[in-house]
């Protein structure tokens, strides 16, 4: 055994244990502490960027949750706002009743329920202008696509959420042709020979029919009177064409005419009569009539879909798709250009995800009464809810028209907004749940301590640190001098 003055290797080695052993036990009580088994990068470089993108993950999904959660209540305040356009409606609906019944209703009782039509027509105005979430107007339109259409013939409609806002200038509207009704002609005149002997005309349009039998004696022209009252009691959508000016003399031969009062070529109709020509080809045979077409054309050069009146950017459009606009005319403008649309895309977004692009969007259409009932064909010319009045019976029967109407444009938008909140928001809360919590399981298995483990390392760290000092304290006393060299003579 040799013996070295200069150098102390065993007390180095067990210096250098010693450091190891403390600082083992410094990271281990470190994790005891902090509940961590990765505090800083050097307790692992990978673990470390995989637990900081979970929990940045994390923190994205629980304000996922609250996101959602707002939507939901944002969808719950308008629903309730619904709700009492509905009531208010249903009421409107029971006072035109009341006011239809003319054989015993005076003035002063119509004058009466004209003036709770009114009130009730200031409530729904009052629900659509004042429901709000927030700062956010939710029932006046202001949170849906909105367009401004220029041009002859040209109305807006509607839009959806996919639809984007026009540039500068608007949408061009091109229309290559206009819709048209079904229509249907007699090639053989009725005169009175053919009422006298009993003709039987037979008309069956949307499920109804009529069978209308000619009375011996009847002139022409009250038999196209009395034709066109049956077909009108029967609730058929038909109108019977006469000609004009009138005929001066009532006996005068008329040929048949009869036109769908919808436009496109989903309204179709069926016509048969006794005598061949009169309105159908053969005897008793019936002619379906099917001649009616839908209006075609462009919306900002993009392809549309064509439904009567009404062209609808097509799905897949990449900036119109859903936009509604309708054209009346009865031909196609010269040029086939028929005006602009000026559209601003006002939907609600909800992010609704963690990452980007996770949104998802919804329209609250207006619930305004100039807005509701627009498009319900009536003979008072009614154009919407706010224009309904009941002074007679024949004005509160359109009236009940415009307000069947009104409510269907009320429950629809109620069943879109219920179908967005429970299949988009509801839904995407049980996944964002269900995600924000694995992903912070998933965190936890990376990033947390094993308590059991590091308590079972911090045990050993301290036997080894105690033993390796004990270890030190021996290695330096070991490197003293025995006693008798200490007393030694040096030369």
């Amino acid at each position: 055994m040799s013996l070295r003055i200069n150098h102390n290797i065993s007390s180095l080695n067990s210096l250098r244990n010693v450091i190891q052993n403390t600082s083992a036990q410094s990271k281990t009580m470190e994790k005891l502490s902090s509940g961590l088994k990765i505090n800083r990068g050097a307790d692992g470089p990978a673990q470390l960027q995989i637990s900081e993108n979970l929990r940045a993950q994390t923190a994205g999904l629980s304000q996922a949750i609250d996101n959602s959660e707002t939507a939901v209540s944002l969808m719950q305040t308008a629903e309730a706002a619904l709700d009492e356009v509905n009531r208010a409606l249903v009421q409107a609906r029971q006072v035109a009743v009341h006011a239809g019944n003319e054989g015993t209703n005076d003035p002063s009782m119509l004058a009466a329920d004209q003036e709770e039509i009114r009130n009730i027509i200031e409530q729904v105005d009052r629900i659509a202008s004042s429901t709000q979430y927030g700062h956010n107007n939710l029932l006046d339109g202001s949170r849906s696509g909105n367009g401004v259409a220029t041009g002859d013939h040209l109305e807006f409609l509607s839009a959806g959420t996919e639809a984007h806002s026009s540039k500068p200038g608007g949408y061009g509207i091109i229309v290559q042709r206009a819709a048209s009704r079904a229509v249907h002609s007699g090639s053989v005149a009725l005169n009175q020979a053919i009422i006298d002997s009993g003709e039987q005309i037979t008309i069956s349009e949307g499920g109804r029919t009529v069978n209308f039998l000619t009375k011996k004696g009847t002139t022409v022209e009250q038999t196209l009177n009395d034709l066109s009252v049956a077909i009108k009691n029967a609730g058929l959508n038909l109108d019977v064409i006469r000609p004009y000016p009138p005929q001066t003399n009532s006996t005068a031969p008329q040929t048949l005419t009869f036109r769908h009062k919808e436009f496109g070529k989903e309204h179709t109709f069926q016509v048969a009569s006794n005598t061949p020509g009169l309105v159908s080809t053969r005897s008793n045979v019936p002619f379906l009539v099917q001649n009616g077409v839908d209006v075609v054309g462009e919306i900002g050069g993009e392809q549309t879909i064509g439904r009567g009146q009404v062209l609808t950017g097509a799905p897949g459009a990449k900036t119109t798709e859903g936009i509604k606009v309708s054209y009346t005319g009865e031909t196609a403008p010269p040029g086939g250009f028929a005006g602009t649309l000026t559209f601003s895309q006002n939907s609600l977004t909800f992010q609704v995800g963690a990452n980007p692009h996770q949104f998802s969007e919804f329209s609250l259409s207006s619930m305004k009464t100039n807005d509701l009932g627009r498009g319900e064909k009536n003979d008072s010319g009614f154009k919407s809810l706010r224009e309904i009045n009941v002074l007679n019976s024949d004005k509160a029967q359109d009236a009940m028209r415009i307000i069947d109407k009104a409510i269907q444009d009320v429950t629809s938008n109620r069943g879109e907004l219920g179908a967005f909140q429970r299949n988009n928001l509801e839904s995407n809360l049980n996944y964002l749940r269900i995600a924000h919590e694995n992903a912070v399981s998933s965190e936890s298995v990376i990033r947390d301590a094993d308590v059991a483990a590091e308590m079972a390392q911090l045990t050993r760290d301290q036997i080894m640190t105690e033993a390796s000092t004990a270890m030190l304290a021996q290695a330096n006393q070991s490197c003293e001098l025995p006693h008798w060299l200490r007393q030694a003579p040096f030369p």
